[in-house]
């Protein structure tokens, strides 16, 4: 295949301070094992970090350094020979000696000099102690040694070359710290790719904020070139441009983590792709990262944030960065005045919430008023998320207020005339892997506000304000403040650098081989090596399981969500029946998932399903890796369509599921087992009678009725006209069981009373 004349990476720079926020402008490649040859590299995730100090040898951090276990020798086959050419040892003796080696600062100082520390010569001098004094038989240097030392034919610190060479066996990484710094030496990228250094590459960098027609005109560009690769970051954007490519009459094929799709009759690859960043190919001239790709024009889409830093790593190729800067091409106004009330919502709007719990809420605050919501959120399947979407956007569909997460500022296209943020509070991971609870940023706070008003859309104008009047003011602030440059790109090791950490460390998990090469790692100021922590989760969650290296890192690489039970348990299964040899097939997945699936009755229900979905996702993403133990991708993926039918059912009755999911949470009736259900009935019926009766006979004091059983639709209605409220239900039943057993502490008494009355005028009644 000639070289592509035009190659499209469209991006989504990060939001925020944190390097875990992704964004999709690449250096190298994280590996993945496509159909394509050589897919390997580094992922390159933009950030306005940068953690990882450049520059020299460091020193490394030894509480990485996991000790390994020494077994003492036990009886020889020929006989303890240093005991017969010396004597044996005293043990008593033997181990004087070794208290007084472990004392001597002369002894530390060179122990230090190679690389033992105060933490480690303590652990190698417990192992070596150990080993010496319960081994049967020692090797004859050493015996004679220790023999030497005993009638002083020798000085103590003639022990050191021992204790060393027993240190590096419990601690190999002592023996090969310059191969590990050389192979984790991450300076200089661009050098990595010698084909693109070769080629004269034109850079077009197209600079502007959302709705701004920049991805428009580089797509344009993508669709007249004679051959050309639209790069993104999720796979909804890439079956996006799948799709308006081969409608525009440019064959393009589609390639994503789980699926491959040729559109060209005789399987040939067509002269266009469409892909998902990671699956990009440094080695073929089809598919490219930024300085590995091998393509005559490159675009980028982004914002203005990343100029700078894309041209600093542009000019270490020796290649110029060309700059095409575009405006917002409709207007966004900063209301003055909050939403304050769902009563004042109006067609076209959306309400960014950054929680599931806000979004369950909000929609079914909004169905008791009597208008109808779409709901978008992260974890909902692609084929849902656009289901939604085209109800929103439909002028015909009574559904006219949307209900979403951030996930609407991934580029689906979505007509909204005013974007209403529920909270400025949004939980968040940063570099260290740590859990923030903090204001969105400038940037994420841009990316959705710009969503409303759309060149194409009925909205021209757009319009941005907060739910409760204490935020309007923060939102102006944050919207006013300068976005912060974005200063470094991320690294990611490569499965052959993991591969030569464990030739040199063959004992050491792959987590902690992990840690120790971005330890080790030395990068330039441009870059920084990228967050391991759920790279390391699933190596932990599988490390037990037997699997060559090369494997258990293809596996560690499968996308999951490490906070769902269910997708995590099925990757441990995954991993272990690859273990055996034994292939996943079909038959094997139905009841892994216990399918058939029924509709969803309630939200549990719909998000176990999307549990489900996403396991259906990590097989197909395994089966193009592992084709042979994967066998049945084409039936899965039957599957998945089904499965993402019931899961957009759900969906679109989705305040049902709430309904029904708050009404049973209220009454407590999911964590009681069926005898007890039974009891809290026949209690409530009880007390709804004498509620009944109270009311029969005037009673003033008449208790808050309870609903039994029968008559569960009448709380649910009362929650859904809004009457009561599940705080007013929790505090109702709260009353009315403290009012219970205070009534059963004064029968109690009372009772206890007439027999003793009863004991004093009858003292013969017993």
């Amino acid at each position: 295949m000639s070289f592509p004349r035009c190659a499209l990476l469209w991006a989504r720079l990060p939001a925020g301070r944190q390097a875990g926020h992704r964004a999709a402008i690449c250096s190298a490649l994280r590996p993945h094992f496509g159909p394509f040859p050589g897919v390997l590299g580094q992922v390159s995730v933009l950030a306005t970090t940068c953690s990882s100090a450049s520059g020299g040898s460091k020193t490394p951090n030894t509480a990485l350094f996991v000790p390994l276990s020494v077994k003492p020798q036990g009886p020889s086959a020929d006989g303890d020979v240093g005991a017969e050419l010396t004597r044996p040892l005293d043990k008593n003796e033997v181990k004087g000696i070794l208290d007084k080696f472990y004392k001597r600062k002369e002894v530390q100082k060179l122990g230090a000099d190679y690389g033992l520390d105060a933490r480690l010569f303590h652990q190698a001098f417990i192992s070596f102690r150990n080993y010496i004094m319960q081994s049967h038989s020692l090797d004859v240097d050493i015996h004679i040694v220790l023999n030497d030392i005993c009638f002083g034919a020798a000085h103590v610190d003639d022990l050191f070359p021992f204790f060393l060479r027993h240190a590096k066996q419990i601690f190999p990484v002592l023996e090969c710290k310059d191969d590990l710094r050389k192979i984790s030496d991450l300076r200089i990228p661009p050098n990595w790719y010698p084909d693109a250094r070769a080629m004269h590459r034109k850079i077009i960098f197209h600079s502007g904020p959302t709705n701004s027609g920049k991805t428009y005109h580089a797509i344009q560009k993508y669709f007249s070139a004679k051959s050309g690769v639209y790069c993104g970051p999720l796979k909804l954007l890439a079956h996006e441009i799948f799709e308006k490519s081969n409608a525009a009459g440019v064959p393009c094929d589609l390639v994503t983590g789980e699926e491959r799709v040729t559109v060209q009759p005789d399987g040939k690859q067509a002269s266009h792709v469409a892909c998902t960043v990671e699956m990009c190919s440094v080695t073929t001239p089809c598919i490219f990262a930024l300085t590995g790709l091998c393509a005559e024009e490159i675009h980028l889409c982004g914002e203005p944030a990343a100029i700078d830093l894309v041209t600093e790593l542009m000019f270490t190729t020796g290649e110029e960065v060309e700059v095409r800067d575009y405006k917002r091409l409709t207007p966004i106004s900063v209301l003055d005045h909050a939403l304050e009330s769902l009563d004042n919502l109006r067609p076209g709007d959306c309400i960014v919430c950054f929680s599931k719990n806000d979004i369950y809420s909000v929609s079914r605050q909004i169905e008791i008023r009597g208008l109808e919501s779409a709901v978008i959120y992260g974890s909902l399947p692609p084929g849902a998320k656009l289901a939604q979407a085209k109800k929103f956007n439909d002028p015909n569909d009574p559904c006219k207020i949307l209900v979403a997460t951030d996930a609407i500022g991934m580029g689906l296209n979505l007509s909204i005339r005013r974007i209403i943020f529920y909270s400025l509070i949004k939980p968040s991971i940063n570099e260290k892997g740590e859990k923030e609870i903090e204001p969105i940023t400038t940037s994420q706070a841009l990316q959705i506000a710009g969503r409303a008003g759309r060149f194409n859309s009925q909205f021209k104008e757009g319009e941005v304000t907060t739910m409760n009047r204490e935020d309007l003011g923060l939102l102006k602030e944050i919207l006013n403040r300068p976005v912060d440059p974005i200063r470094a790109a991320g690294l990611h090791p490569t499965a052959e650098q993991i591969e030569m950490f464990a030739y040199h460390l063959p004992d050491t998990t792959l987590s902690n081989l992990i840690d120790i090469f971005v330890d080790f790692s030395q990068v330039d100021g441009q870059y920084f090596v990228c967050n391991m922590d759920d790279f390391k989760f699933s190596a932990e969650l599988i490390q037990h399981i037997p699997l060559s290296l090369r494997v258990r890192y293809v596996f560690c690489t499968a996308p999951i969500n490490k906070k769902q039970p269910f997708v995590c348990s099925s990757l441990l299964q995954f991993a272990r029946q690859y273990s055996r040899n034994e292939p996943l097939t079909f038959a094997w997945l139905r009841r892994h998932i216990k399918w058939p699936l029924l509709p969803p009755k309630n939200i549990k229900d719909l998000v176990d399903l999307e549990a489900i979905h996403d396991v259906l996702d990590l097989y197909l993403w395994l089966s193009y890796r592992f084709m042979d133990m994967f066998p049945d991708a084409s039936v899965i993926r039957d599957l998945q369509k089904e499965l993402d039918t019931i899961i957009q059912d759900g969906v679109h009755n989705i305040t049902k599921l709430i309904k029904i999911s708050e009404t049973r949470k209220l009454l407590n009736l999911e964590s009681f087992p069926s005898e007890r259900q039974s009891r809290l009935s026949g209690v409530l019926r009880s007390q709804a009678r004498r509620a009944r009766g109270a009311k029969a006979v005037g009673s003033k004091a008449a208790e808050p009725p309870s609903p039994d059983a029968g008559e569960l639709s009448l709380a649910s209605r009362l929650v859904q006209q809004g009457l009561l409220t599940p705080d007013m239900l929790k505090q109702l039943e709260k009353e009315w069981m403290t009012q219970q057993i205070e009534r059963n502490r004064e029968r109690r008494e009372s009772e206890t009373h007439s027999k003793g009355t009863r004991r004093k005028k009858e003292p013969d009644s017993d």
